[in-house]
């Protein structure tokens, strides 16, 4: 990866339908950093996100996330660049019919993992990272929010992934379980992965002091202070 950066964004212009939503777009994230992107709603914060695991193409400037150069990326490379890169939304989106360990396995099968041992082994092993090895046999409906939102996070991380982007995944929690999800996001962080989290709770940013992207105006500005 040049200059080691996870996410390394120069002069990138966003659009969405034709329509530009963010100009000249500059942006480095390393591996281990974690970062809060901020800003008003329909400010681009989700366009930006959709550049990095692409779903958005790039026409003018240079974009590279985990290795991959956004604008080389074709159909067929967008199914790779994912399996580096984690992501957790605000809805959960775990599949209602199936237990957690059922959830997890569902998303390894489909990302190219074959050998039944190292699946369950994979699986312990990310419900462990994140506090809930207990509920393996557990409906999503019988575990609280702020346990599904670790489910999803445990899924994020199944693949190993150098980046994790997290769109509001504390916007459906209570205050104290919100701070609990940000406080194992910042683990992860520390264990090496990036992690990129989209947020207005401006209560948390400043209960955990990161570095701040803004989108504003047209732009994203980096190391903002609140």
């Amino acid at each position: 990866m040049i200059g080691n950066s996870v996410i390394k964004l120069e002069a990138v212009d966003v659009y969405q339908q034709k329509h530009l939503v963010l100009s000249n777009v500059n942006l480095h994230i390393n591996p281990g950093e974690f970062v809060f992107l901020i800003g008003q709603t329909g400010s681009g914060k989700s366009s930006l996100l959709k550049i990095i695991y692409g779903d958005l193409h790039i026409s003018n400037g240079n974009g590279l996330v985990a290795g991959f150069d956004l604008k080389k990326l074709t159909e067929k490379d967008i199914p790779f660049l994912r399996r580096k890169l984690g992501i957790v939304f605000q809805d959960f989106q775990l599949l209602t019919d199936r237990t957690i360990e059922q959830n997890l396995e569902f998303v390894m099968k489909a990302t190219g993992w074959k050998d039944q041992k190292l699946i369950s082994e994979r699986i312990l092993d990310v419900l462990e990272k994140v506090g809930l090895r207990s509920k393996i046999k557990k409906m999503p409906h019988e575990l609280s929010g702020g346990e599904q939102q670790r489910v999803v996070i445990a899924r994020a991380l199944l693949n190993d992934p150098e980046l994790i982007l997290a769109d509001e995944p504390t916007g459906n929690l209570d205050p104290e379980t919100s701070e609990e999800i940000v406080m194992l996001l910042k683990q992860i962080s520390q264990s090496g992965t990036a992690v990129l989290m989209a947020s207005h709770d401006y209560h948390i940013i400043r209960t955990f002091p990161s570095r701040i992207i803004k989108c504003e105006d047209g732009m994203v500005h980096e190391d903002v202070k609140i």
